[in-house]
């Protein structure tokens, strides 16, 4: 089916929203977030036309615009940590939306935003560190050190980097179970196409079947049709005959 101009209208500017994304931009820009509502608009429009997309489409329609608003919504939060853990549970697209691209821009934007707020995470985390330790050298500076706060330093030091682990484990786990709800949806399309091939092979069994039942239906059809025109031609054959027989002909 081909696309209406409201499903173009919405792939050029879900496409100028995907490029919008993967700029760094500045936090008072306010295109972005006028797009994606403009974006919502257009799709629940899309989805109440009589020729609307095929339900994949769609589907991938809404997955894309839902992660640009997640995505906007992540930005607004006010720590890093608390950004990265919001973009571990974004849902990116599966298809390109142009032709142009080989991957998926949501796909990429997803990548490069959580990079960059785990690098600030990891830097707020080591900025942080930095400053208490040049605290306490200032104390050292006025011969209030000892061999308690040394420990003391160590010990936060520790801590710190035991802190940072457990930051970055919960990432990974949180991306190990991101990975296995996408194995698991993946694996119930994958049923559900299957299950769908199934069916039209049935389908197309049934319908040869109909098919020939209904050719062999039409040649007994023809075959009657045939002997009655046979029956019919003798008999007015053999009438002629007799009247010619009944009435001879007038000298």
């Amino acid at each position: 089916m081909a696309a209406t101009r409201l499903e173009l209208n919405l792939m050029r500017l879900l496409s100028r929203c995907e490029a919008l994304a993967a700029e760094r931009r500045d936090p008072e820009e306010w295109r972005l977030e006028k797009y994606v509502a403009a974006l919502e608009d257009m799709l629940r429009e899309l989805k109440k036309q009589s020729s609307k997309p095929a339900p994949e489409l769609l589907n991938e329609y809404t997955r894309k615009v839902d992660f640009l608003k997640g995505l906007l919504e992540a930005e607004k939060l006010p720590s890093s940590t608390e950004k990265a853990l919001a973009n571990q549970f974004l849902a990116p697209g599966r298809t390109p939306t142009t032709m142009k691209e080989r991957t998926p821009a949501t796909k990429t934007v997803h990548l490069q935003t959580k990079a960059r707020c785990t690098g600030k995470m990891r830097s707020e985390l080591l900025d942080s560190e930095e400053l208490n330790i040049r605290k306490r050298k200032g104390l050292a500076s006025d011969e209030k050190q000892s061999a308690v706060e040394l420990d003391a330093v160590l010990q936060h030091h520790q801590d710190m980097q035991e802190k940072l682990a457990e930051e970055m484990l919960s990432l990974a786990r949180s991306l190990k179970n991101n990975t296995l709800a996408a194995q698991n949806v993946i694996k119930q399309d994958n049923q559900t196409l299957s299950h769908s091939l199934r069916m039209a092979d049935q389908n197309f069994e049934k319908l040869k079947d109909e098919s020939d039942r209904l050719e062999q239906h039409a040649k007994k059809s023809v075959n009657w049709l045939l002997w009655i025109m046979l029956i019919v031609v003798c008999f007015i054959f053999i009438g002629m005959i007799l009247f010619i027989r009944i009435f001879p002909k007038l000298k």
